[in-house]
């Protein structure tokens, strides 16, 4: 079965970054989404693309932009809807949405599982990850890490899977 995980982090407030760059530095976190994300496709948003200093290696970057005109600043493949990113993604047991929020928002119907590292602090922000709804998903695990020498911030590794929609749809009569 075709997975697709949404990967983020995001403060208890949501914020998920501020002028295109992430509000914290967690080294741990960025292990943990090259481990979960290498040999598999990204699908992102342009302005997470231009983020980037350079392309992340091992990875095949799938970029949706509605900018027809669009000419991105290292190889990657373009889409300029979701839905095209994703059928493009499906040829692969296991795709990743690694942001921005709004790809993040229109992917929650369709993604299969979310791997959230909920920093435990509020940030200022300009872009926030979606509520997670918990009549659709349901945490399955949990790690939680407490702020050492090189993590400023208190953190939980948070595995959500999607409830099955029979399962979803008897639990709301």
């Amino acid at each position: 079965m075709n997975r697709l995980v949404i990967i983020a982090a995001a403060a208890e407030n949501n914020a998920l970054g501020i002028n295109n760059d992430l509000p914290w530095h967690l080294p741990d976190d960025f292990k943990r989404f090259k481990a979960l994300t290498s040999g598999h496709k990204i699908i992102m948003g342009r302005k997470t693309l231009e983020s980037f200093p350079k392309p992340l290696p091992n990875r095949e970057h799938i970029v949706v932009t509605r900018d027809k005109d669009y000419i991105p600043k290292f190889d990657c493949t373009l889409f300029h809807s979701l839905e095209e990113a994703l059928h493009f993604a499906k040829i692969d047991e296991r795709s990743f949405i690694i942001g921005g929020g709004e790809i993040y928002r229109q992917s929650m119907d369709h993604a299969t599982d979310i791997e959230l590292t909920r920093i435990h602090a509020d940030f200022e922000a300009d872009t926030f990850f979606p509520e997670i709804d918990e009549d659709i998903w349901q945490l399955v695990k949990e790690e939680y890490y407490a702020k050492d020498e090189r993590h400023k911030y208190d953190f939980t590794y948070l595995t959500y899977t999607k409830l099955h929609e029979d399962y979803k749809k008897s639990n709301r009569l």
